[in-house]
Parts: C-alpha cells; structure tokens; sequence
C-alpha cells in the first residue's frame, strides 16, 4: 500500500478549496456564529498532549460555553470519570479544537484555539447550578471559527435514522471484558445510571 507523503501530492489528489470554505472563517465570534455556538448544548473537545491526541464529548442543559468576549470561550469541565485526559493535554500543550452540534442540524460549527484551565473562584461560581460547580473551567482564546460542510452527517443520518443502539453492549460488558471479570458487569449497568443521575453536575 502507498501513502501520501508530501503536502504536494495530497493538494494534488484534491484540487483547490473553494472560495466558500476558506471565505466562512471568522477570527473571532460573530452575531451568526455566536447564535450557532449559544444553541449547541454538546461539543467535542479534541486536545494534543505528549502521549498523542484526545478528544472528549462535553455536555449542559443549555449553552456548552460561556462567552467572555468575542475571542474568548469558557468551558466547565463538569463531573465526569476524573481520568482528566483532556486537562492534562492542555495543561501541557494549550492547542485545542471544539466540534459544536445542534440536534436536527446537519452543520456543525468549529473553533480552534489555544486553552488554559482555571480553578479561579468567581469564575466557578458563574456556573453555579443549585449551589454545585464545576472543578475547573477551559479557557479559550479563539483563533478561527467556521462551520463544516454537512455531507458527514447527512450521510450518517445520525439525527433520522432513529434508535440504532439495540443489540450493543453496555459500559458493564465491555468494562468486565477489559478486566477479565474484575470489575463491571450487570451490577455496574444497574447502578449506574441512578449515581450518574445524583452527580451530573
């Protein structure tokens, strides 16, 4: 098998972008932009670190991010598995990309910039909800904002093809299969859901 192996070849097999693509890039928040992203409650967080990339969903019952101003975005990172692969990334290299996902819509909005995390008191508490906090907040300085042609999710068909999880295993099995029995299981599919419910935030 042969791989592409120079920048010249690969722009070779496509051709040139067309002026759409490379004219819908914003530097910072715009009132559409902003109208897109405000209405998303779940983004992907894809980060870099020294032992290679990660990329994480993020979720809230109303807009994912706070905006500071018009080229800074806030994350709350909310309570989760505390394997905290996404902060270690950043702490160590601050380039990040976010995917921003409205159900129904096939588009998808981008942001790439660099991150910093923060335990800053008065900014937790700007994500107070019924007195709980997130740990830590992202912050990101914004370098582009664009939105993605909408062919990968037309041909998914991820919000018409209805209910497709039947017949897949559960977090328990495949936790119980990676430890040989050690842990998961039907037990931890039954009690999990009722003590995620009790810690979402």
């Amino acid at each position: 098998m042969n791989f592409v192996a120079s920048i010249e070849d690969l722009e070779a097999l496509y051709g040139t972008p067309g002026a759409p693509s490379l004219r819908k890039v914003a530097r910072q928040m715009t009132p559409l932009y902003r109208k897109w992203i405000m209405a998303s409650r779940l983004c992907m967080l894809a980060t870099v670190g020294p032992e290679g990339t990660d990329d994480s969903p993020r979720g809230d019952d109303g807009p994912v991010v706070l905006e500071f101003d018009p080229g800074t975005l806030a994350l709350p990172d909310w309570y989760g598995n505390n394997r905290i692969d996404s902060l270690r990334n950043i702490v160590r290299d601050g380039r990040v990309s976010l995917m921003f996902l409205v159900p129904g819509s096939n588009n998808v909005v981008r942001v790439n910039g660099t991150a910093k995390v923060t335990a800053d008191p008065d900014l937790l508490q700007r994500f107070d909800k019924a007195g709980k906090l997130p740990r830590t907040v992202i912050v990101i300085k914004i370098n582009e904002i664009y939105s993605q042609c909408a062919r990968a999710l037309m041909r998914s068909r991820i919000w018409t093809s209805g209910n497709e999880a039947d017949g897949l295993p559960s977090m328990g099995e495949i936790l119980a299969e990676q430890t040989a029995g050690e842990e998961g299981g039907r037990a931890y599919d039954e009690e999990w859901a009722p003590r995620a419910a009790k810690t979402m935030w």
